[in-house]
């Protein structure tokens, strides 16, 4: 987000237009936690995670009444158009400030789980998945060394794309997300050829909102029926969402965040700033957050064959 962030203000600054920066996210916006910013307020900070505006959930936001505050502060402090980076919650707020107020809105597509309908892919979702791998990578020195089955949970409470982009990068021998079902004798039956091909160890890749649920429950099921490594589990949580930004993640960011502003200068609004095929483009805003990004199938079946 910081790398989208130095996009936006220098972009405007090349302009000629003043940019602020609304710290917390909406509930900054209602308070009136504004401040101006200028190039050197984003000098250093690309290779920085997370965002220097910090962010916050904000219930008061979800009422009319909270809104009206939101637009106030925004016209107190001369504001013209915004630009909101965030998910489908975040969008639906811009959506509902244009509609009841009018205010230009553009945004950026910034939620580590990929998936946003309209762009291939999302700020933060590439440095996720450097980081589950990495992470994996380590463990299986460990499951290797000690013949063991690792079971390793990563976020996706909604959606597998951390899980299966990982699972595939990493090795892994299976990959158990929401969008599938899991069938545990499918599982075992996939360790115990493993097994018989002379494998010692396998890890599979759970996202956190398996049907099944989790790496826990996966675990404890295949292990009463299938007991010839030693069982582990390994829940990465939060790493993921942190460390510095992978160097797509900075490229990406940087031209959605300078296209984003372009955008409003054009009277574009209501609209997200989207990648397709390596190509910027907007796409409604409603759009983006009544459809949902759909797994490649190809990807499921990649990690059957690889394994």
């Amino acid at each position: 987000m910081n790398a989208c962030l130095r996009a936006v203000v220098r972009t405007g600054f090349t302009n000629g237009v003043e940019v602020a920066g609304i710290y917390r996210g909406y509930q900054g916006m209602i308070e009136g936690d504004i401040v101006e910013m200028t190039n050197f307020s984003v000098s250093s900070i690309i290779q920085r995670g997370g965002t220097i505006l910090k962010t916050a959930r904000s219930e008061e936001f979800r009422t009319q009444e909270g809104r009206k505050k939101a637009y106030e502060a925004l016209k107190k402090n001369g504001i013209e158009g915004l630009i909101v980076i965030g998910g489908d919650g975040s969008f639906r707020g811009a959506m509902a400030l244009h509609a009841e107020f009018g205010m230009p809105v553009i945004g950026c597509p910034g939620t580590i789980d990929n998936d946003l309908y309209g762009t291939d892919y999302t700020i933060g979702y590439d440095t996720a998945v450097n980081t589950v791998v990495e992470a994996v990578d380590k463990i299986r020195d460990t499951a290797s060394s000690h013949n063991r089955l690792f079971f390793v949970e990563v976020m996706g409470r909604d959606a597998g794309f951390i899980a299966l982009r990982s699972a595939i990068a990493s090795g892994a021998e299976a990959v158990l997300i929401p969008e599938t079902t899991t069938y545990i004798d499918s599982l075992i039956s996939t360790l115990e050829n493993g097994w018989k091909r002379n494998k010692t160890s396998a890890i599979i890749i759970v996202a956190e909102g398996d049907e099944f649920g989790g790496a826990d429950e996966a675990a404890k099921a295949v292990n009463e029926r299938f007991s010839t490594w030693e069982t582990k589990v390994t829940i990465l949580g939060h790493i993921q969402r942190g460390g510095s930004p992978s160097a797509f993640d900075r490229v990406m960011a940087s031209r959605m965040g300078h296209k984003a502003v372009e955008a409003l200068l054009q009277g574009e609004t209501n609209k997200m700033v989207g990648l397709r095929h390596s190509d910027l483009v907007l796409v409604p805003f409603e759009n983006a957050t009544k459809h949902h990004h759909k797994i490649n199938e190809h990807l499921l079946e990649l990690v059957n064959v690889l394994s």
